[in-house]
């Protein structure tokens, strides 16, 4: 199999994983093409590259960046914009979820000391926010300590994948 490929299965499969999370398989394939890029592409790049229209690629990339994921970069001589994935892209996304799961333990917070206030709740209820408020810690807990892990890999990987060019 040669690299071509190699890359439109990736793209293709990244697509699919994305819609596995719920997202859309064009945002996928955003995502992973830009993941085989060595350098920034602009939208024309991108549509063309996936023969897709501009208008679902330009919200797609608004939104990847709202989120992080990708970043605006300036390319001497071009007046478009451009894009590539963030540095620690797979970190970054496992953040945003993160962010979801602190949502859910505010709520479950809120509601907990709402019903430490009502003594007329039943007794299932206040069992079920007592879990999820301890679901969400635990939850949260773990994520720290993965991203810390994750940062000594990276770091590891980084690393062991430095070329003698790329050394300062």
């Amino acid at each position: 199999m040669d690299a071509d490929a190699i890359k439109q299965g990736f793209i293709e499969d990244f697509g699919a994983g994305y819609q596995l999370f719920g997202l859309s398989r064009l945002m996928g394939h955003v995502v992973g093409m830009l993941l085989c890029e060595e350098e920034p592409c602009s939208l024309d790049d991108i549509t063309d590259r996936l023969t897709v229209s501009k208008g679902p690629v330009s919200q797609i990339t608004r939104r990847l960046s709202d989120h992080q994921l990708l970043r605006k970069v300036w390319v001497p001589g071009s007046r478009r914009d451009h894009y590539q994935v963030v540095d620690d892209i797979f970190g970054q996304a496992f953040a945003n979820q993160a962010a979801k799961q602190r949502a859910n333990l505010e709520l479950a917070r809120k509601y907990r000391e709402l019903l430490d206030q009502t003594p007329d709740v039943p007794a299932p209820m206040r069992r079920r926010v007592e879990e999820m408020v301890a679901f969400y810690e635990l939850m949260l807990e773990t994520h720290d300590a993965f991203m810390d892990t994750w940062q000594e890999r990276r770091e590891a990987l980084d690393a062991a994948t430095t070329t003698p060019e790329e050394m300062p």
